[in-house]
């Protein structure tokens, strides 16, 4: 079913007025306080200007946003199909193809037994650069072990009928597994060369999440591997004994927003903090992301994380962090044509913030922040430009939305 619902997001000014120049939007941050009005948990101070709470930005272009579909199942990631269609991943281990306009859809089946528990589950979905002549589908989901449970990544073959998988087949699990059913993260990318980037969880608990600094482990990292599963070669840390040689980035918490800048060619990733902290980071290859020994937030306690520091040497820092925090899901950058003014921002999807984020990027810097659907009460888990110019997001409660321009 497809439903119009309203053509005014929270904090956002429509108006008949194209705004396309880049500067317009600069000096209307300059101009406007943050979006952010609540106090931050903690009054850590950033590394530099910008860095949290910018100014705030307002869409002119006039948007309409629709609910295409309200069945999805827990949907958790979602992808272009080369028709414009969507493939869209359901937690509890199914995916849909959707049509743009929501008038026909497919469920797919035959996926491995997923542990659907906690934030477990059938989770992200990416198809393969040539999936035109090879039908080829990869994912990622929690999977049940005698030591636990673990982020396994897998490939298949979508049916003639896209019904169903054919010949699933795991090509990487990252260990060791672990008793519990957080943070696993997880986003899948494609390069270039047709190699995956997968984005894993630390697993959230204090004598487990250590090892999102250790290279020994999977947890907690960026990794780079073929479709194949096998280290893609000439990694970072490929010939550091003891390391394993498909981590490309570590020191990530539970990142579940990974995509592609179009404008650098480089991978931006988004990830939960504890209370706070949730950060936006540039992934660059053996660079140390900080997690647990450095992070703007604190414990769900009140409590310091680690020794309560914010920088240290040879840790990166965020491009931007949130505090209190918005649990940042799914991201991407706005490709489309459609509405100008948003080339080149980044989207998130947020889920205890209940919006879209759209922030304003110059120079690798966010000059202007936007929350967008604010008034509708979503936790929004991912978001992708439709081959239509506009922008579509899938909720926990199983909505497909359209923004686009009205």
């Amino acid at each position: 079913m497809t439903t119009a619902i309203c053509f005014i997001a929270v904090n956002t000014v429509l108006s008949c007025r194209n705004h396309t120049a880049a500067s317009a939007q600069h000096n209307a941050a300059d101009s406007l306080p943050p979006v952010e009005t609540q106090k931050p948990n903690i009054g850590y101070k950033s590394a530099f200007a910008g860095q949290t709470r910018v100014g705030a930005i307002k869409t002119k272009t006039p948007l309409s946003v629709t609910v295409i579909d309200n069945s999805l199942d827990h949907p958790w990631g979602i992808c272009n199909l080369p028709d414009g269609r969507f493939l869209i991943s359901q937690k509890k281990g199914t995916m849909r193809i959707e049509s743009p306009d929501g008038k026909s859809h497919k469920e797919v089946t035959g996926f491995p037994p997923v542990v659907p528990d906690g934030q477990g589950g059938l989770l992200d979905v990416n198809i393969d650069p040539q999936f035109s002549s090879n039908r080829m589908i990869y994912w990622d989901y929690s999977e049940k072990t005698s030591g636990g449970t673990l982020l396994a990544v897998a490939k298949g073959k979508l049916s003639a009928d896209e019904t169903k998988v054919e010949n699933p087949t795991v090509i990487y699990r990252a260990t060791p597994a672990f008793k519990g059913a957080l943070q696993f993260g997880s986003r899948i990318l494609f390069d270039k060369q047709g190699n995956l980037f997968v984005s894993t969880g630390e697993r959230s608990a204090k004598e487990i999440r250590v090892q999102a600094q250790e290279l020994n482990s999977s947890l907690g990292k960026v990794i780079h591997i073929t479709k194949d599963g096998k280290p893609v070669p000439g990694g970072p840390f490929a010939h550091k004994a003891g390391a394993r040689p498909e981590i490309y980035a570590y020191g990530f918490r539970n990142p579940e927003g990974m995509t592609w800048n179009p404008q650098t060619g480089e991978i931006w990733e988004a990830e939960f903090g504890p209370r706070g902290g949730d950060e936006v980071n540039i992934i660059r290859a053996g660079k140390n992301y900080g997690w647990p020994v450095i992070t703007y937030g604190i414990e769900y306690s009140g409590d310091k994380v680690g020794d309560g520091i914010q920088q240290k040497a040879g840790m990166e820092q965020p491009v931007y962090y949130w505090d209190p925090s918005v649990s940042p899901s799914g991201i991407t950058f706005y490709t489309g044509n459609a509405i100008p003014e948003w080339k080149g921002n980044l989207f998130i999807g947020c889920l205890s913030g209940s919006h879209i984020t759209r922030l304003a990027i110059k120079n690798n810097k966010v000059v202007g922040e936007e929350w967008l659907l604010g008034d509708l009460g979503e936790r929004f888990r991912a978001l992708i430009t439709g081959k239509d110019g506009a922008l579509y997001a899938v909720t926990d409660n199983g909505k497909l939305y359209r923004i686009a321009r009205k």
